[in-house]
């Protein structure tokens, strides 16, 4: 009998049950844990030593990105700190392993304001040229969700997710339920914005009451992830925007050029709902490329008519 496997099972009720994890941290869970009880070929808890450990996370390193490695690592890790705690082992092996590798940094992908400007503009002019109402109540929900997208920074999770009561049109601010199961609220404050949330609310009350969720799709279901993508493809296509635009793309573009109006990188983190102010951090890095760009091109002694006699 598989007592490890066991030990998993149970734990991945835990997490749902006890810690209230999302469902795609579970999955990404259940498939870390799978991994490596399949890997490892040991069935007893007691045989989980340090060297059992160190072999497989070298594994790991030869097959995945270390982005991923880490991952699976903190999966590896929360389960053996709930086997300690269950008392199910005497001794956690994780405590004897000294990991640290370097992860490179990897700056998050934007959107230029001009492609954004374009898109919407595309979109816009889609709803109002509509040849039909389906059409034009279409291009309309479409309209709303990139806006919600670009004007939050919200994940594309969490617009798919967001219950009608979520949404204040009153008073114009939104009640996200973000990873970990932690709420935050943030304001829509462009007029552009809360007009087209509204008119979408218009057009869409009846199934929206019946979904449920704020965002449905054309049969009156909660609008999905992949829709979301192929809408943003689609509308690319006919703006003839070249580069590939993903929903996450949006949040990135958010941080990055709040950060260079020079808002505290402290509101950042509180708008995206990061835990950790060192995952805001990386939109510094963006910035700073940013940086080089602005002294190589805008920077006065460009314009300057000095002669050169050196």
């Amino acid at each position: 009998m598989n007592h490890l496997q066991n030990h998993i099972d149970n734990y991945l009720v835990h997490c749902q049950t006890q810690k209230r994890l999302d469902a795609k941290t579970l999955k990404a869970y259940r498939i870390d844990l799978r991994q490596f009880s399949e890997q490892i070929s040991i069935t007893e808890s007691t045989e989980l030593t340090p060297a059992v450990l160190e072999t497989y996370i070298a594994k790991l390193h030869q097959q995945y990105a270390p982005k991923t490695v880490k991952r699976k690592i903190a999966s590896l890790k929360a389960f053996f700190h709930y086997l300690e705690y269950r008392e199910i082992i005497s001794q956690n092996p994780f405590n004897k392993l000294q990991i640290r590798f370097r992860e490179p940094v990897i700056l998050p992908k934007t959107i230029p304001l001009h492609s954004i400007e374009i898109l919407l503009n595309t979109m816009y002019e889609q709803n109002h040229n509509a040849s039909s109402s389906h059409k034009k109540k279409t291009t309309l929900r479409d309209i709303a969700v990139i806006e919600l997208l670009f004007a939050t920074g919200i994940r594309i999770s969490e617009l798919c997710t967001i219950p009608n009561q979520n949404i204040d049109l009153q008073n114009n601010f939104i009640i996200i339920n973000g990873k970990g199961s932690k709420q935050r609220l943030i304001h829509i404050c462009d007029e552009n914005v809360i007009i087209s949330l509204n008119k979408y609310h218009s057009e869409y009350t009846n199934e929206i009451h019946s979904c449920g969720y704020f965002f449905v799709n054309n049969i009156g279901k909660r609008l999905s992830d992949q829709s979301v993508r192929e809408m943003i493809n689609k509308y690319c296509r006919t703006a003839n925007i070249q580069q590939h635009i993903t929903p996450h793309m949006f949040r990135h573009s958010f941080a990055t050029l709040l950060l260079e109006e020079n808002v505290d990188i402290r509101y950042i983190q509180s708008m995206l709902g990061h835990s950790s102010i060192n995952v805001t951090e990386i939109y510094t890095h963006v910035a700073m490329s940013k940086q080089k760009d602005i002294l190589e091109t805008k920077h006065p002694r460009k314009k300057m008519n000095v002669t050169n006699l050196l």
